[in-house]
């Protein structure tokens, strides 16, 4: 299970009204969500991610309130995961219910620059920026999140 993709870059505490706004919690469509995923600090956000593209934060990424709609809309917008310095729990909690990737790596989350070319081994937890030549070491997931991420999301591999 790996990821490559180029980083998108924010800073500490970004919340779950950041990642969705409120306003746009009116839908349960996924692919809606991500149509207004960081518009708020990053209008340009949904045009410029592709596919497999990994979301890079600070501190305390996902703060706010317990809604899945900001995991679900990061994910359905093509973010193959999120690298951070500390995820807020109850984030934590939802992104690996809904199925998507997320790390705590300090040093991965300081070095890498917006733009950057990163890969991520889920098996290790090496986190390569292809961009600098350097690797940086997270902590890499038990199996069984990895067999909960693989299948998409929690209910989907108690269903499998």
């Amino acid at each position: 299970m790996n990821a490559q993709g180029f980083a998108h870059k924010y800073g500490d505490n970004v919340d779950t009204d950041v990642i969705i706004p409120a306003r746009h919690l009116n839908t349960a469509d996924h692919k809606e969500l991500a149509s207004h995923c960081m518009e708020d600090i990053d209008a340009g956000f949904k045009d410029k991610v592709k596919e497999g593209d990994i979301m890079v934060a600070g501190f305390n990424f996902g703060c706010g309130s317990s809604r899945e709609h900001a995991p679900i809309a990061i994910k359905e917008s093509g973010i193959s995961c999120v690298i951070a310095k500390t995820f807020a729990r109850i984030f934590y909690r939802n992104a690996i219910n809904i199925g998507l990737a997320i790390l705590e790596c300090e040093e991965a989350s300081s070095d890498i620059s917006d733009g950057d070319q990163v890969s991520v081994n889920f098996d290790t937890g090496v986190i390569t920026n292809e961009t600098k030549n350097k690797t940086y070491q997270a902590q890499p997931f038990p199996d069984f999140i990895k067999d909960i991420i693989t299948k998409g999301g929690l209910l989907n591999s108690i269903q499998k």
